[in-house]
């Protein structure tokens, strides 16, 4: 065959594979999200008792020594204990796994999984009739390299465990994603292997499988709880927390909710467990729980507020709704561990041009379960937001001191009302673009609300550093700032291409 033709042929193969792989990639990252999952749920009337602000927070003092303050599992044992005939979880991290290196003695670390565990199990044992629906992410596997000892446990004492199958979601990271769908993901399982344990620097090895199924940066990202309360109507939990034993000292925040506006979220998650291939027999909801019913002894009430469930793109939809109506006599407030998402931004920069007050509490991204991070993309997204508004948005830093402030939350206090919303989303592309599984609860209420004085006092004071005396919990904007162009351009990168882990 002459060469100019065999040069042809290959031009041929190689443009159809690039073709392939192009489409490929361009489906999965825009194709439907699967039936049933996404909520943009409707308003619920919300009365007194309805919600409940609770937060964790991790200081140092002036000599060095840990302050830790925690609420929000303590309450999630809670509504577990009281549940009546089924709970279920979602729950992201849930492992004992202690990171790359030792960032904190095993004694300062909760055990979380192992709490969890066994108040489980012990609600099966009291009464066998008891149903427990667990969904988590294949993490806690380490992508089938490591499998779980508290998920086996679980599935032992008849607990439905459910490991979501990320490859039905979209794929943030397409350009690495296609390739994987095409040409390692059949063929690339995960065991054991001689490759380091990306989560545990103590743990066996793991196979290349592991590390090639990790790099497509997706996940279920959701943190909650919802359970059928001693007074016959929905409880849960929406947070940004994790069961998971390294990230028991960080700072996190939850809303406890009661009510009908958890039945949607109920739907979604058993639509995420069904296409994960779970056909368990259908859970005891009675229609009195999922519609709030007449047990609730706030429901004769006037109504306090409204409340409502968004999960995926349908919480940006809702920050930047909300954001875009900001002038003039609001005040913004937003404490969150990872910001990059560009309509975000651009929200936050007009608001502020239309004299909004807008605070800005940011992790400096450093710390990562033993691991040290370099910044991105807090730091150069806080300059660039400070830069941008001439200094009308203000940024503080919380001190980490080897945790994380691992808070998703914003906060609108309106010359009307009070916004909030709170829950697992980050403020990324991947985290509100619809490529993890994410969810958050919208509450609106008049002003000077419980709600709303709770939520300020916790905010202001970790930004003005008040009680206790000596504890310095933030930093100001110039401990962390980074105006570097390589770092800015960097994330700006990640954000569009997906190759992060933000």
């Amino acid at each position: 065959m002459p060469r100019s033709a065999r040069k042809r042929i290959a031009r041929w193969i190689g443009g159809g594979l690039l073709a392939v792989w192009v489409l490929v990639g361009a489906w999965n990252t825009w194709k439907p999200m699967p039936q049933g999952v996404v909520v943009n749920g409707g308003w619920s009337a919300l009365h007194e008792g309805d919600v409940r602000f609770l937060r964790d927070i991790t200081a140092a003092d002036a000599y060095g020594h840990s302050i830790v303050d925690q609420q929000i599992f303590d309450a999630a044992f809670r509504i577990i204990a009281d549940a009546q005939r089924f709970v279920v979880l979602d729950m992201f991290l849930f492992n004992t796994q202690r990171g790359a290196r030792t960032s904190a003695p095993a004694t300062s670390l909760r055990p979380l999984a192992e709490e969890l565990t066994r108040l489980l199990i012990d609600k099966r044992r009291a009464d066998p009739q008891f149903r427990v629906l667990f969904i988590t992410d294949p993490i806690n596997d380490v992508y089938g390299g490591e499998p779980s000892p508290e998920l086996k446990t679980l599935r032992a004492a008849g607990v439905d465990v459910v490991v979501t199958d990320l490859d039905r979601l979209r794929d943030s990271n397409p350009a690495y994603s296609a390739l994987w769908r095409l040409a390692i993901g059949w063929w690339a399982d995960g065991g054991p292997g001689d490759w380091p344990n990306p989560f545990d620097a103590g743990a066996p090895g793991v196979s290349l499988g592991v590390w090639a199924r990790l790099a497509n940066f997706k996940a279920n990202h959701r943190k909650l709880l919802i359970a059928d309360g001693p007074d016959g109507v929905l409880h849960g939990l929406v947070t940004s927390a994790n069961p998971h034993d390294a990230s028991s000292q960080h700072s996190n925040v939850a809303l406890a909710i009661k009510g009908p506006a958890l039945a949607p979220l109920l739907e979604s998650e058993l639509a995420i467990a069904r296409f994960s291939g779970w056909t368990g027999e259908p859970l005891p909801v009675s229609a009195a729980a999922a519609s709030g019913g007449a047990a609730s002894a706030s429901a004769s009430a006037a109504a306090t507020g409204r409340i409502r469930i968004v999960t995926e793109e349908s919480i940006a939809d809702a920050v930047v709704e909300r954001l875009q109506t900001c002038a003039a006599g609001d005040a913004i407030d937003i404490a969150m561990f990872y910001l990059s998402d560009r309509d975000v931004l651009r929200a936050l920069h007009d608001a502020a041009a239309r004299g909004a007050a807008v605070r800005v509490l940011l992790d400096p991204n450093k710390d990562a379960f033993g691991r040290e991070k370099n910044g991105i993309p807090n730091r150069p997204v806080a300059t660039e937001l400070v830069a941008g508004s001439d200094g009308a948005i203000r940024v503080r830093w919380y001190r980490t001191h080897g945790e994380q402030f691992h808070v998703k939350l914003v906060a609108v206090r309106g010359r009307e009302g009070y916004w909030l919303t709170l829950g697992s989303a980050n403020l990324t592309r991947r985290n509100l673009r619809d490529y993890n599984l994410e969810a958050n609860v919208v509450v609106e209420t008049p002003r000077e609300s419980v709600l709303e004085l709770a939520v300020l006092q916790w905010f202001d004071g970790l930004w003005s550093n008040r009680a206790p005396a000596g504890v310095e919990y933030t930093a100001e904007f110039g401990a962390y700032a980074d105006p570097t162009q390589l770092n800015y351009w960097g994330y700006r990168f990640m954000e569009a291409t997906g190759f992060s882990t933000f």
